[in-house]
């Protein structure tokens, strides 16, 4: 049973996935907006909203959490700059735009994702 397991494995193990994440998390940070998979999207999607929420109470605690989790120019990024510009938006910082065409490799289903 799959008790408090959320996300998907996108047919990865753990560690790949971990690097995954963290790295289209990164990509996101730096370029405000990526093409990526819809599996892909919905996986990034709440990490990095969990992050800049936590980046939004602006403690040392938190710094620490955001830099624990994504490469330092990422995590300063979110900290200095993502976390001031939402200060009053309580949440929802990403955005989904669906892509008309599929991939041509495999045909999968494409997003934008970028931020609000």
């Amino acid at each position: 049973m799959r008790h408090l397991n959320k996300g998907k494995k996108l047919h990865r193990k753990t560690d790949q996935r971990k690097a995954l994440v963290k790295i289209l998390t990164y990509n996101l940070v730096m370029k405000e907006r990526i093409t990526t998979t819809k599996a892909k999207a919905s996986m990034v999607k709440p990490y990095l909203d969990r992050l800049i929420t936590r980046a939004k109470k602006q403690d040392v605690n938190a710094l620490r959490y955001v830099l624990s989790k994504v490469p330092e120019k990422a995590a300063n990024k979110i900290y200095y700059d993502l976390a001031k510009r939402y200060v009053d938006r309580p949440g929802g910082y990403t955005r989904v735009l669906k892509i008309e065409k599929p991939r041509v490799k495999d045909s999968a289903k494409m997003v934008i994702l970028e931020l609000v």
